[in-house]
Formats: C-alpha cells, structure tokens, sequence
C-alpha cells in the first residue's frame, strides 16, 4: 500500500477566486512546513492564513491552509489542504514547490483510491463520488447521493448476510453427516438458498433503469424528411442547435445534445429523415439514424412512419404528431415546435416511459450502476443456481456450499474487501487527478 506524500490541484485550473491544493501520505506535514514557514498541525482541522514561499524563500502567495492529522482526514493519512488565489500561474508555482519539497504528482484518483484502502470509503462509495462529480442532472446527483451514503453497501451487506447463514446451514448438515438430514432439514436451507437468490434477481433488476439514470437515457427523433425533427429538437433544447429549412433532407447527421427533462438526464438525437435515399451522403446519413433508432431507450416517431420496421428498442415508439399549428389530422400526441404546444406534454411523456416517474423525482433506491456491479452480481446468482444441484436427493452439501462460498467472495470484491489490484485500478482510471 503506498503512502508517499502526493500532490494535486483539487479544482479546475483556470480563472477563478480561489484554488485548492491537496497533499497527503507520510510525511505531508513536514512537505507543508518547507512551504509555509509558520506551518503548525496542531489544533487540527483549523484554517490559518499564512505566507507560501518556494524552496528560495520567495513569496508565492498568502492563502489558508488546514491540517488534517490522520487517520481523521479525508485520505486517512496526513492531508494538507491549500487554498491560494486561482488562475494559472499562482496555483502551478505553489504545487511546483510543493513537489519540490518533497512529494510527487498524484495519479488519477489517488486521494480517493487512498480513502478507499484506509476503510474510508467503500469500492461502491468511490464510483458514487465519481458519479456525483460528473452528474449533469438532479436525478444523477441524487442517485450518485443513496449510493455514496452506503445505500447500496448496506443492500449488498444484506445479501452477503444472507449467504453466510446460508454457510452456516450448509456447515451444520456437513458437520452431522450421521444424521438423516443433519440437524437442519434441506428444505430449510433451500429455503434460504431461494430467499438470497430473489433478493440477488431483485437488485439485478435495477440496473437497467439505474444504468439509464447514470448514462442519460438515449431517445431518438426520428421520421421521414420535413416531418419537423430538428424544429421539435430546437424546441425541446430551448436552443437552435439543428439547422431547419424547408428543404427536405437539411439534417444528413446525427446530432446529439444532452438535456435534461423535469430533473432526468435524457441524450436526445435528432436523425436524417427516413425512406428512399437521393444520394450516397443521404445513404449513410439514414444509415446511422437507423443504428441510433436500434439503439435507443425511446424512439419518438414523427410523421406517420413505420420506424417499427426499423426494430429499435423494446418499447414502442412515443407517436407525436408535428406541425400541430399547421393543423391537420394523424396518430400520436400534438405538437408544435413553433407555439409550444405540447411540449410540456411531449417532455413529461417521455420521462414516464423511461423513468416510470411523473415530473416530480421517483424514490432513488439502491441500485447497480455500472456493468461491474452486473457482472459480480450475475456471478453471485450464477453461484446459487449452481448450489441447488447440490442440495437435492443425493446431493453433496459441501459441494453446494462451495458454490455459495464462490458467491460471497463476487460479492466482496464488488465492496472492496478482497484487496485486488485490477479492480482498483479500473475503478479509479477515470478520476480527476485531484480527487
């Protein structure tokens, strides 16, 4: 486990009031006091204001710094926190002559990847804090928010509850091989073999609707050329973003922008008009609306076109019928790009189907966010499966409780109790280097 002092800016560079630096491992405390003269870690979590100065006794700034002794700081270890002027120049001299003192530049999520192995954090917490950070709609905060409170932890510590009474069952009826079904019947262990199991399929259940919060939900324009897709894509933008004419064919790509609609993030694509194609550019611009209409969580479909031949998602298509200022008749909701009418209809529709939520905010539970998360839970409802071939008539308990080991250690590595280094490595590829 590393615990050489680290450095990073904590906060964007660029022009700003204030700037953030963090320092922490063995030794921060000493790194500190050959920037800071009047450096003191005592009392601790204590803002000072103090004079920063290079390893030539020249002046950088005057800001505040705290001390955070550990194990009672973010990192578990000593931290340091720095807060000098923004902008370029000052915060880059003061990491400089940070390092020069002694510590090294932090790899991507170091800070946290520390916390994590200091019991700080859990792996789950830490992707939460991860999310949190790049959360662009209120409903990727809040859920980035249940998880980073432990609200998946628990559920998974729940699960792993489950299963090592399971153990338990498993061991007692090893233990008494003499008797007819040892001290405890089959029956009750599978039993508690299928109660583990339904609460393994019921988190495993929400990783779709959690995915689709963390990532945007991905939903398609799509219809035939001057059905008014890229009007209604201005609309719901509230910016012009696609270009509109009354030619036919003005949109040859796909244009995604993201946006959120009543606090869920959604991903909306505005795509080239579909049916026979007038050229080679046509072709392929059609081409790839089609491969966004398969892909999509919603297709909203206007003008009246079949986009069910297409495949597209599992879900039917959202009809909406356009131009609904210019009158006339059709399937699917009114609405128009030009008066807004409907829109507000257009939006709450949508968030209906993809987040099975009105306008206001769903109950958030606990869910699995990532595709780790689905795959060490797959492997745990694999395992169980597995163990009830061992419990039948027959049946070797030791063998089942084998699968049901195999179970609890995919459930440990999700939390981070086994300390393996590949997955920390791939969790915490994709932080900022000073978080």
């Amino acid at each position: 486990m590393l615990s050489d002092p680290i450095v990073a800016l904590a906060t964007p560079p660029g022009r700003s009031a204030l700037a953030v630096i963090r320092l922490s491992g063995t030794g921060a405390f000493g790194i500190a006091a050959k920037v800071i003269p009047s450096f003191r870690a005592d009392p601790p979590r204590t803002a000072h204001y103090a004079a920063f100065r290079d390893a030539a006794g020249q002046l950088i700034d005057r800001g505040i710094y705290l001390a955070f002794p550990g194990p009672r700081s973010e990192t578990g270890e000593d931290v340091v926190e720095f807060q000098c002027h923004g902008g370029l120049a000052v915060p880059a001299r003061l990491v400089a002559a940070i390092e020069a003192a002694g510590a090294r530049p932090a790899h991507p999520g170091e800070f946290t990847r520390r916390a994590v192995q200091h019991g700080k954090l859990d792996l789950l917490q830490a992707e939460a804090l991860g999310d949190l950070i790049d959360a662009e709609a209120p409903a990727q905060a809040r859920a980035a928010l249940v998880q980073l409170e432990g609200g998946l932890t628990r559920r998974i510590a729940a699960l792993r509850a489950g299963l090592v009474e399971l153990l338990a069952l498993l061991a007692y009826d090893v233990d008494f091989p003499e008797e007819d079904d040892g001290p405890v019947s089959r029956d009750r262990i599978e039993a508690a073999r299928t109660a583990v199991l339904a609460g393994v399929e019921q988190l495993l259940g929400t990783a779709p609707l959690a995915d689709r919060v963390r990532r945007g939900a991905l939903v398609v324009l799509a219809g035939p050329p001057n059905a008014g897709k890229s009007s209604l894509f201005n609309a719901l933008l509230g910016s012009e973003r696609a270009l509109v004419t009354e030619i036919p064919g003005t949109t040859r790509d796909a244009i995604e922008a993201h946006v959120e609609f009543h606090g869920w993030p959604i991903r909306l694509v505005d795509t080239a008009g579909l049916g026979e194609a007038t050229d080679r550019l046509d072709a392929l611009g059609q081409a790839m609306g089609r491969r966004f209409v398969e892909g999509a969580d919603l297709v909203v479909e206007l003008g009246g076109l079949a986009v069910r031949r297409l495949g597209g998602s599992e879900a039917a298509p959202l009809m909406v019928r356009a131009k609904a200022d210019l009158g006339g008749e059709g399937e699917g909701l009114p609405v128009s790009a030009v008066t807004g009418q409907g829109l507000a209809e257009l939006k709450r529709a949508i968030v209906e189907r993809l987040f099975q939520s009105g306008a206001g905010f769903a109950d958030l539970e606990p869910a699995l966010t990532r595709e780790r998360h689905r795959v060490a839970l797959t492997a745990a409802r694999d395992a169980l499966a597995a163990a009830a071939t061992h419990l039948g008539e027959g049946g070797e308990a030791v063998l089942a409780a084998h699968h049901v080991q195999e179970a609890v250690r995919a459930l440990d590595a999700l939390v981070g109790v086994v300390d393996v280094e590949e997955v920390l490595d791939r969790v915490f590829a994709s932080f900022c280097v000073g978080k």
